[in-house]
């Protein structure tokens, strides 16, 4: 080969040395860049400490909402909740899930199935304290209190069964497996001297307890619901009803007892052909999730539906007791922090025993 053309070869070789070089480092600063992946940005672009991500940089988050069955208040409540999560708090999507209520909700936080649950106060009160139904505690928190249940007792108008004691020996249901209203029946009849030995017992969900008592199946069903609801009001357009009241004796011995229920008066013309007023006793409920929700989207979520309380009672209307008064007055279960945080940014007092321990 001539000199000339020995020197171009050199030069070609250094050339391609050299390319190969710069190709070399590339591949390995892309390879530690997490595969072409975006590189975390400098520091003075994250957010400074104290400061909240803005809601566009955050990911999204999917939670699940326990309620009930169909026929109660629980789940039309808890779709509502839901409508206002997806309507004004862009990072979280919301779903409502049908369940059997309170215990069960319980349970499906404790194992992360559910985000929120709706709740009545007498089984939260037992999952924070291994009782009843739970043999171990639950970590639960308070974001809002809900709306009072009236425990109905309901019977059709013919029947024999006239006041409390006159259920025993007779078909009565309790409430689904694993609710709410099966934990307060087993609570408030004992409370008057009646076991489930001593009635016919059923287990049925509210839609299964007017169907029953439509075919005579049942004698009588119990509902621990916010009034109206929808199951008793389609039993009582077909069928005429009556509900069972409650001496103011009765009542103070289950008060005495239970100190979580309470006594209130279901007013007449409520439901179809309810011409008299009705008492009974009552229990709050709460919106309750695990202590191990994150505090941002606890705030979210109670500033929101706070903020939109309208959107709730046109769907429900007991959805008017949903108040930051009402929440720090009748929550059994410490406020969530992210609770805690807003019920003080609008100027209320909260009481030491609704401090949750991890704000302590």
């Amino acid at each position: 080969m001539p000199l000339k053309e020995k020197g171009k070869g050199k030069r070609l070789l250094v050339v391609c040395a050299v390319l190969a070089v710069l190709l070399a480092a590339n591949l390995f600063l892309y390879g530690c860049s997490g595969g072409g992946k975006q590189v975390a940005p400098p520091a003075a672009e994250k957010p400074a400490e104290g400061e909240q991500t803005p809601p566009e940089k955050k990911q999204l988050q999917r939670i699940s909402i326990a309620t009930g069955g169909t026929g109660g208040t629980y789940y039309p409540y808890g779709g509502a909740v839901a409508n206002i999560i997806n309507n004004y708090i862009s990072w979280i999507e919301a779903t409502v899930e049908v369940t059997g209520a309170s215990v069960e909700n319980a349970r499906l936080l404790d194992q992360k199935e559910a985000q929120l649950a709706t709740m009545m106060n007498d089984v939260v009160y037992h999952a924070l304290n291994a009782e009843g139904a739970f043999d171990s505690v639950i970590e639960l928190r308070t974001l809002f209190c809900m709306y009072p249940h009236f425990f109905h007792i309901v019977v059709l108008e013919d029947s024999p069964i006239k006041t409390i004691e006159d259920l025993k020996g007779k078909r009565v249901s309790v409430g689904a497996p694993g609710s709410g209203t099966e934990t307060m029946s087993n609570q408030v009849l004992e409370a008057l001297g009646i076991s489930f030995d001593d009635i016919n017992v059923f287990r049925l969900s509210f839609a299964e307890n007017a169907e029953a008592l439509k075919d005579r199946v049942i004698d009588a069903g119990i509902w621990s619901v916010g009034a109206p609801t929808s199951s008793v009001m389609d039993l009582a357009t077909t069928h005429k009803i009556r509900i069972l009241n409650f001496t103011p004796e009765q009542l103070a011995v289950i008060q005495g007892k239970y100190p979580y229920y309470s006594a209130i008066k279901l007013p007449a013309g409520i439901y179809q052909g309810l011409t008299e007023e009705v008492n009974g006793p009552s229990v709050w409920n709460s919106v309750i999730v695990h202590k191990d929700m994150p505090e941002e989207m606890a705030y979210e979520i109670v500033k929101a539906v706070f903020e939109n309380q309208e959107e709730l009672i046109a769907v429900y209307v007991g959805a008017k007791d949903t108040t930051p008064d009402n929440t720090v007055f009748h929550a059994v279960a410490p406020l969530h922090p992210g609770a805690v945080r807003y019920l003080r940014e609008i100027g209320l007092r909260i009481d030491d025993s609704l401090i949750p321990p991890e704000m302590k």
